[in-house]
């Protein structure tokens, strides 16, 4: 049995916790420096790039709330070792994978484990750190480690794939998950929920539909047809799947996602915010990387160091923006991050920023203050008003959400990059016609930027707090009649 939870042992759950986001955090930035090693090796197109990102966020979007649910039922140790075992058996995979087909299909081996880990890392530790400003303060250490990641992860990659080659990138994972594992078996207590939610199969076999459905039909559009019969047939299996979550999903009493939510401005918001946030992260770190190396020629880590400005600006700005959020509410920090956002890609958009190092610079610092801004204050907004019970599904479908960002906004962006490289092959220099077909991309990338801002700004005032409460009450009425009902008896 784990040793008595003192305050040295806490820590050390805390440490392993933040180990294992460092692994899965980590994979994710250094992924992006290695990308056109990877292209190079296995003659990829862009669609075929895009996928080693997707497959992963794709998955871990999936299945982050089966996840979480199931550790609550079976046990979050148990889990949580799982998920450890899983991520470390397909990072190995990844490094070793003879094709292209074989890497995006160990990068979902991967993103199975992943899904395994934050959530259920998080909920360890909120049951861990039981006093309110000792948690905060874990909660404050855990939400570091993602900008360490982020500021350590693109000098990293550059460093592995132009020493040893970017299957090295994979083979960090080893070691740290290796040394999680063997820790947590010895120091992480179990734990399960007092009342887990049932299982909904039904529901997450729709999430799954709707996401892998719509995603494959943007990704692989630019290539088949934007009116081909295989993309339209995705397309209206993922309208299908989405029609079967409205009308499936409130008639369950615990259902995989609670519809009620939405009712409350401030969740909408933080999910539109998230999923906007880490669409423009995503398209932002994809379309940085394949010019830096593609274009201007430069190795990993050079490319690496160039990407510096952003993540050391995202490490710097993450707790300002979480002790703003702490003392004044979340307007603020969100009204920062959507200017940022969107006056960076103005700058790629309308003036061409990477075509000199200066504006490059600048472009670069301008997104790293407004991401760095906006992470804190989308899982905040996501829970404010709601009960405490309900609080935890809250913040996964806050993370889930930002996965889902992820996943479009490398699919949406990749497949505008690729239709404008094949239109525009043969009628100038690949440098002019990667930047003229990016400006597409770096335009989404200005309307996820407004839509951060407006809808932060629409979603934090009296009246969404207003709404919130009105979705509280609504929430905790089942509640109090079953406690009522049992009180009878």
């Amino acid at each position: 049995m784990p040793p008595p939870l003192t305050h040295r042992r806490r820590m050390l759950v805390l440490a392993i916790c933040c180990m294992s986001l460092l692994i899965v955090s980590l994979d994710n930035t250094v992924l992006n420096v290695a990308l056109p090693s990877m292209q190079k090796e296995f003659g990829a197109s862009v669609s075929g790039m895009q996928w080693t990102i997707d497959a992963y966020t794709l998955v871990l979007a999936s299945l982050l709330m089966l996840a979480g649910s199931t550790a609550d039922r079976i046990g979050r140790r148990r889990i949580f070792k799982a998920g450890l075992v899983i991520f470390t058996v397909g990072s190995v995979l990844c490094s070793v994978a003879p094709n292209l087909e074989s890497l995006i299909a160990f990068r979902m081996v991967q993103a199975v484990g992943g899904s395994m880990l934050n959530p259920v890392a998080m909920s360890i530790i909120t049951n861990t750190f039981t006093e309110p400003r000792e948690r905060a303060r874990a909660i404050g250490v855990w939400g570091g480690v993602v900008g360490i990641s982020m500021a350590a992860g693109p000098i990293v990659g550059g460093v592995l794939v132009d020493s040893v080659g970017w299957r090295s990138i994979f083979w960090i994972n080893l070691p740290v998950g290796l040394a999680a594992l063997l820790l947590t078996m010895r120091y992480v207590p179990e734990s399960r929920a007092p009342k887990p939610r049932r299982p909904d199969p039904v529901g997450q076999l729709l999430v799954m539909t709707l996401l892998g459905c719509l995603t494959y039909a943007i990704i692989e559009a630019p290539a088949a047809g934007w009116t081909s019969p295989v993309i339209m047939t995705f397309a209206l299996l993922a309208l299908a799947a989405l029609a079967g979550l409205i009308a499936y999903e409130p008639r369950r009493a615990e259902p995989l996602i609670d519809l009620r939510f939405f009712r409350s401005a401030p969740f909408s918001g933080a999910t539109v915010i998230a999923i906007s946030a880490f669409a423009s992260l995503g398209g932002f770190l994809f379309l940085s990387t394949l010019y830096l190396q593609n274009v201007r020629g430069l190795n990993a880590l050079d490319a690496g160091l160039w990407m510096l400005p952003m993540a050391a600006m995202t490490l710097v700005c993450a707790p300002v923006s979480g002790r703003i959020v702490g003392s004044r509410g979340p307007r603020i920090p969100l009204l920062v991050a959507g200017i940022a956002m969107t006056a960076s890609g103005v700058l790629f958009a309308a003036f061409e920023a990477e075509t000199s190092n200066v504006t490059r610079f600048i472009g670069y610092v301008l997104f790293g203050l407004g991401f760095g801004f906006v992470n804190a204050p989308i899982t905040n907004t996501a829970v404010s008003g709601m009960p405490r019970a309900q609080a935890g599904v809250a913040a996964a479908v806050a993370s889930t959400s930002r996965q889902i960002g992820q996943t479009l906004g490398v699919a949406v962006i990749g497949a505008v990059l690729a239709s404008g490289i094949a239109s525009g092959v043969g009628t100038s220099s690949y440098a002019t016609t990667f930047v003229d077909a990016s400006r597409g991309g770096w335009w989404i990338i200005v309307g996820c930027g407004v839509a951060v801002l407006l809808v932060g700004l629409l979603t934090s005032g009296r009246w969404a707090r207003a709404t919130a409460q009105r979705t509280a009450r609504c929430l905790e009425q089942p509640e109090i009649q079953e406690a009522t009902a049992g009180a009878s008896f």
